[in-house]
C-alpha cells in the first residue's frame, strides 16, 4: 500500500476497522467542537485564541490530505478529480471554515468581519464523522427526487394559500388601520407559517372566511409535512438495513 492510500484510508470517517482512522476522526471531532466553542461567548478570550489556532491547524491538515487523495474517493482521472475537489460542496465548506484563521494571523483582513459566520459553518463538517449524520445524509441523497416533489408541492400550496387569503382577508386591521396583509409577501409568509404548523401569532386573520381558508390550510399542511418525514424515517430505516447486511458479507468473505 502506498503512501496516498495509506492517508486515504486514514481519513476515511467511521473505519471501524481501522483504530488509527478512529483515533483521526475523533481528533477532528474535538477540533469541530473546540473551534465552535467560542461563538457561545461574546467576549473573546486567550484560550478561545488557541482553541481558533488549533482547529484551524487541524482543518488544514485534513483539507490537504482530502485533497491529495482527491481521485482515490472519485471515478473521475486523477488530474481531473485533483483540479475538482475544490469545487465541491464539503470541500468549499471546508476551505470557509479554515479562513477565520486570518483573524489570528493579521485582524487587518477584511475577512474578519465575517469570521464568526464562517466558523458556523464549521458544525456542518460533523457530519463526516458522526454516523447517524452520514446516514441521513445518504437518505437525502437516494431520496432527493422524491423530497425535491415534496418540497415543490410545498411551495406550491405556499403560494396558493397565500394568493387565495391575501384576496379574501380583505378585512382592516383595527389596531394598526391597515389591511391584515399589508403585501403578498406577508400573506405567503403566514401561510409557510400555518403549513408548517408553527403559528407564530404575529399574523392571523380577523375574518370569517379568512379563519376558514386557515383552518383548511393547516389540517393539508399536516399530510404535507408528514410526507418527508415518512420518506427520510423509510429511508433510513433501509439504509441501516443495507449497511448491515454489507458488513455481514464483508465479515463472511473475511473468514
Amino acid at each position: 500500500m502506498d503512501i496516498r492510500n495509506y492517508i486515504y484510508q486514514l481519513i476515511e470517517p467511521l473505519n471501524e476497522k481501522n483504530w488509527l482512522s478512529k483515533t483521526y476522526d475523533i481528533v477532528m471531532l474535538i477540533a469541530i467542537i473546540i473551534g465552535i466553542f467560542p461563538l457561545m461567548f461574546r467576549e473573546q478570550t486567550t484560550l478561545f485564541w488557541y482553541f481558533d489556532l488549533i482547529s484551524s491547524i487541524c482543518f488544514i491538515v485534513d483539507y490537504l490530505l482530502r485533497w491529495v487523495t482527491a481521485d482515490l474517493n472519485s471515478k473521475r482521472s486523477r488530474k481531473v478529480a485533483f483540479i475538482l475537489y475544490p469545487f465541491t460542496p464539503m470541500a468549499i465548506i471546508d476551505l470557509l471554515s479554515i479562513l477565520p484563521i486570518l483573524n489570528i494571523i493579521s485582524p487587518t483582513f477584511k475577512i474578519v468581519r465575517v469570521s464568526r459566520l464562517l466558523k458556523i459553518l464549521r458544525i456542518f463538517k460533523i457530519i463526516r464523522y458522526f454516523e447517524p449524520l452520514v446516514i441521513i445524509t445518504a437518505v437525502v441523497h437516494k431520496q432527493s427526487k422524491v423530497l425535491c416533489t415534496v418540497l415543490s408541492l410545498a411551495i406550491f400550496y405556499i403560494f396558493i394559500t397565500a394568493l387565495i387569503m391575501f384576496n379574501a382577508e380583505v378585512d382592516i386591521n383595527p389596531e394598526t388601520g391597515t389591511y391584515l396583509f399589508d403585501s403578498f409577501f406577508e400573506a405567503f409568509y403566514w401561510a409557510a407559517c400555518t403549513l408548517t404548523t408553527v403559528g407564530y401569532g404575529d399574523l392571523y386573520p380577523i375574518s370569517s372566511i379568512g379563519r376558514v381558508i386557515s383552518i383548511i390550510s393547516a389540517m393539508v399542511g399536516i399530510a404535507i409535512i408528514a410526507l418527508p418525514s415518512g420518506i427520510i424515517t423509510a429511508g433510513y430505516m433501509n439504509e441501516l438495513r443495507n449497511r448491515k447486511k454489507s458488513e455481514e458479507e464483508a465479515e463472511k468473505m473475511g473468514a
